[in-house]
């Protein structure tokens, strides 16, 4: 069974954490299911930009992300944060291999909006390097950093990059490991299923 797990920025800001959902995410990975797995990391940016004294801004819940911010996309999601979780995997055995929506064009974004600077929403995604991965037992680590066709990076939010993937990799499961209670409609009331 082919399943994507999204984990949020919070679950992964510890080590007995990253370990604890390695060890369960493995256990499934081991007994055959094809996984796959998108994270975020918005509370470790937020850290790395202000212990540089870069105050992080905020429009509808999505990170601005100005030229000045930008490498530190790369280096908090597909570096720190990205790296601190396939070592976790590796521990427990688990072949895990690190990767963002840039690698061989598994997430293709476009600018979002103008006032965002460089954050993108995903526009099209190509599961084959998923699926050449999940089909020899690794399990793909994907950070939320996309491209266009020109060579351009974006900050996209992990939630959009997960389903994108999702849905490209044909998984059974889509599923949403966070410290937040749920997704809301409208009223905001926790919707129970989507």
């Amino acid at each position: 069974m082919k399943i994507l797990i999204k984990l949020g920025g919070t679950l992964l800001d510890s080590a007995e954490s990253r370990s604890r959902l390695a060890w369960e995410i493995g256990r499934a990975a081991a007994a055959g299911a094809q996984i796959t797995v998108v994270h975020g990391g918005g509370k470790q940016m937020t850290r790395f930009l202000a212990e540089r004294g870069i105050e992080s801004r905020f429009v509808n819940g999505l990170r601005v992300t100005s030229d000045e911010t930008l490498d530190a996309v790369l280096k908090v999601f597909a570096g720190t944060v990205n790296h601190e979780l396939v070592g976790a995997f590796i521990a427990h055995g688990v072949r895990a291999v690190g990767l963002t929506g840039m690698d061989a064009g598994l997430a293709e974004a476009e600018q979002l909006a103008p006032e965002l600077g460089h954050v993108g929403k995903p526009v099209r995604s190509d599961a084959a390097l998923l699926h050449l991965l999940t089909g020899h037992q690794y399990l793909p680590v994907v950070a939320c950093v996309a491209g266009d066709r020109q060579g351009h990076y974006y900050n996209v939010n992990a939630d959009q990059m997960a389903v994108a993937c999702a849905a490209s990799f044909g998984a059974k499961q889509l599923l949403f490991l966070t410290d937040v209670e749920g997704v809301r409609d409208r009223s905001g009331a926790v919707c129970r299923s989507l």
